[in-house]
């Protein structure tokens, strides 16, 4: 079994750190396990613990003012949730959803801030990887709130495909099995658009859906069309 301090050293925010600091945060964590579907925290709750994604995956799902639901991102295997909320003692502005069976890594917020005052070289280990999520999660709310649709859905399938994809002789395998509606909650869209354009692509080789996820077969178009 992966220790705490392993998945620490693969998490980005953390991952910085030196040995003893990461040991340190260690000694006041555990890990949470959530089944498919269960909420690891939900929006408007207060944030009481800082918590990174250790097995499984994640989605981040936020509700917006015109009442749509969409999916912000997708976590997995050591990437951090809701660290910005945490480190500014705000509720989490959105909630996070196991997509299968996962385990987090639960750092409480009390014992966290704890540490930095004892030690500030904790401080400037994580700054990196905090301001890079930010800048990341900034973007995607910035892509969701304008522009066409079809843009949006091949920036998505090239981050997929760059993210988790495995390399095939026909393309890039996603292996993560999205439904039309997660498809459409991801790219702030109707799932009667996300069917139209999932079926053309299918037709013209560009990503076609599998039973265990999707193939990116044509990234030179995606690209073209994620630029127009």
């Amino acid at each position: 079994m992966t220790s705490i301090d392993q998945i620490l050293r693969e998490t980005p925010s953390f991952r910085r750190l030196s040995a003893e600091d990461r040991l340190r945060v260690a000694g006041v964590a555990r890990l949470g396990h959530y089944a498919k579907g269960e909420t690891v925290f939900a929006e408007a709750a207060p944030s009481d613990f800082f918590c990174s994604v250790a097995t499984g995956r994640v989605k981040v799902v936020k509700m917006l003012p015109s009442g749509k639901e969409v999916i912000l991102e997708l976590f997995g295997a050591g990437e951090p949730l809701g660290a910005v909320a945490v480190y500014e003692g705000r509720p989490f502005p959105a909630s996070a959803i196991a997509m299968e069976d996962t385990s987090c890594i639960l750092i409480p917020r009390a014992a966290f801030f704890a540490l930095l005052a004892q030690h500030p070289t904790l401080v400037r280990g994580m700054l990196t990887g905090l301001t890079l999520r930010l800048i990341e999660l900034t973007t995607r709310l910035a892509e969701l709130s304008g522009g066409r649709v079809e843009p949006r859905f091949a920036r998505l399938f090239l981050k997929l495909a760059q993210d988790i994809g495995t390399r095939r002789t026909d393309g890039a395998f996603v292996a993560l099995p999205l439904s039309r509606q997660e498809l459409a909650d991801m790219t702030g869209t109707t799932i009667e658009t996300c069917i139209r354009i999932m079926s053309r692509w299918g037709k013209e080789d560009i990503v076609r859906t599998d039973k265990d996820g999707f193939l990116v077969i044509d990234t030179a178009t995606l690209e073209a069309v994620a630029n127009a």
